[in-house]
């Protein structure tokens, strides 16, 4: 009989801990407190910036319900490189990976948002190391382009804040996994050379570009970025979302 009530009592306690809420796995789940911040820029030709001499973007319907058709079937026609987008090494490198080569790894983790004053275009070494951004393992930089609400303007401007190569050859050298911010472009328009991507995708680091961070604030984060598996190409756009 004692034998029988031990089982018993040591099978109540396995149903209660089946039954008990398990913690979720850090940085996934959503909660009142800790919401995921959509971090997409919505594509859209009226709204939409487009990098000056990149394929325009194009939305139509075949099918539409509204005009009384019994379904409704979309057509999109856009560069790969539109709105929030993932560069991958193949982008810059000769014989890098294509977007479906990039591993998740570096598109999903902790991720640090660092604010870049609206005055200050370049973001060399010098910019870079007044922030604390040193340990980690992503950096997402919000800038004047944040600031001025630019992801949301069909208007493309050529004076966006980027990322010069000597802060980028800090951040490859520093180990970071990716690397992002919130225009079209990391690099300078009109640079002599790519030299930003070259540094960075040359070290298999991926680039978001078109993240919207109007609403975030600097801080650390929980990231999530996929790009389309698009095979045997240099990027295709994404959805971003971050928590913290």
């Amino acid at each position: 009989m004692l034998n029988i009530q031990m089982s018993m009592a040591a099978f109540a306690m396995l149903a209660v801990s089946a039954c008990a809420p398990r913690p979720a796995a850090p940085g996934l789940g959503s909660s009142a407190q800790n919401p995921w911040i959509d971090v997409t820029a919505t594509l859209d030709p009226a709204t939409t910036p487009v990098y000056e001499g990149d394929a325009p973007m194009k939305f139509d319907f075949l099918k539409d319900m509204r005009q009384g058709d019994a379904f409704t079937l979309s057509v999109y026609s856009l560069g790969a490189h539109s709105g929030t987008h993932i560069d991958a090494p193949m982008h810059f490198v000769r014989d890098g990976a294509s977007i479906d080569r990039v591993p998740l790894e570096p598109l999903i983790g902790p991720a640090r948002v660092i604010d870049i004053a609206d005055n200050v275009q370049s973001i060399d070494a010098a910019e870079l190391n007044k922030h604390q951004w040193k340990g980690a393992q992503r950096v997402l930089f919000r800038t004047r382009s944040s600031l001025r609400g630019w992801m949301h303007s069909s208007t493309f401007h050529r004076d966006f804040a980027y990322i010069a190569p000597d802060a980028a050859q800090l951040l490859a050298d520093a180990g970071v996994q990716l690397v992002g911010i919130d225009y079209i472009s990391a690099e300078q328009f009109g640079a002599p050379a790519p030299m930003t991507h070259r540094i960075l995708l040359g070290k298999g680091i991926p680039i978001v570009e078109g993240l919207a961070l109007e609403g975030v604030r600097a801080g650390d984060y929980y990231l999530i970025v996929l790009p389309m598996k698009v095979g045997g190409h240099e990027g295709a756009p994404a959805r971003a979302v971050m928590r913290k």
